[in-house]
């Protein structure tokens, strides 16, 4: 089995239950244009192909000053939905983060800007069991592209047959893979048809997350066992 020594964790979707709200924010911003824009086509467009949905706003003949203009107020309607959600933490995540955090390294590579990543995590208690966080102003292309979570195996000091990611996304997956990694995907309502070729393994619940990355870390495998005799 192999053993790790760092794990790179996306956010939005992983971490924290935002992808939602991202949605209903593009959804809603569009709807003006008489674009309704779809769970699929967000998938599609957002989460696959990372092109947004701006190219059918230009495909009608509107401006990109427009889109430049949408681009800020949807970052000023999104971060106003994050802060009205409050607890925004993934159910199960902590304690999966909480058993890995003695015995690996770990660091947060999302595309998420800064002003988002803070107002998700201000309720979430969870950023004290990573090394250090990666948003989107601190590297060059954004997710398919490698960058980011080449920055971060810099940052682990770490090779990357060493690490694991874990993301939600088939964009993240593709960063991941680009970049060397092994990629564990995380089932969610917006995620759960798509195939993720090319992912080490699919989990359907953070409670299978939590088996699978144990499987990985001697230490925590180690305190599973101990527990289990001593119940």
């Amino acid at each position: 089995m192999k053993t790790i020594q760092g794990v790179l964790w996306d956010n939005d979707g992983v971490l924290v239950d935002t992808e939602q709200l991202f949605y209903e924010a593009n959804r809603d911003l569009l709807l003006p244009y008489g674009i309704e824009l779809t769970p699929k086509q967000f998938f599609d467009w957002f989460l696959d192909n990372n092109y947004g949905a701006w190219h059918v706003l230009l495909g009608q003949g509107h401006s990109i000053e427009l889109v430049e203009r949408l681009r800020a107020e949807r970052k000023q309607l999104f971060a106003a939905r994050l802060r009205q959600a409050r607890q925004l933490a993934m159910p199960g995540i902590a304690p999966v983060l909480a058993a890995l955090r003695p015995h690996v390294a770990m660091g947060v590579v999302t595309s998420a800007y800064e002003e988002h990543f803070r107002i998700s995590h201000a309720a979430t208690g969870l950023l004290n069991h990573f090394d250090f966080v990666l948003t989107r102003e601190m590297y060059g292309a954004s997710k398919p592209a490698p960058d980011g979570y080449q920055l971060g195996l810099q940052r682990l000091g770490l090779a990357a047959g060493d690490c694991v990611a874990v993301e939600d996304s088939p964009r993240g997956l593709r960063a991941a893979n680009a970049a060397g990694l092994e990629c564990i995907i995380v089932r969610n309502h917006m995620n759960r048809d798509h195939a993720f070729d090319g992912a080490f393994c699919v989990v359907d619940s953070n409670a299978e997350l939590g088996e699978v990355l144990a499987s990985f870390v001697p230490g925590v495998a180690r305190a599973r066992r101990q527990l289990e005799v001593f119940l």
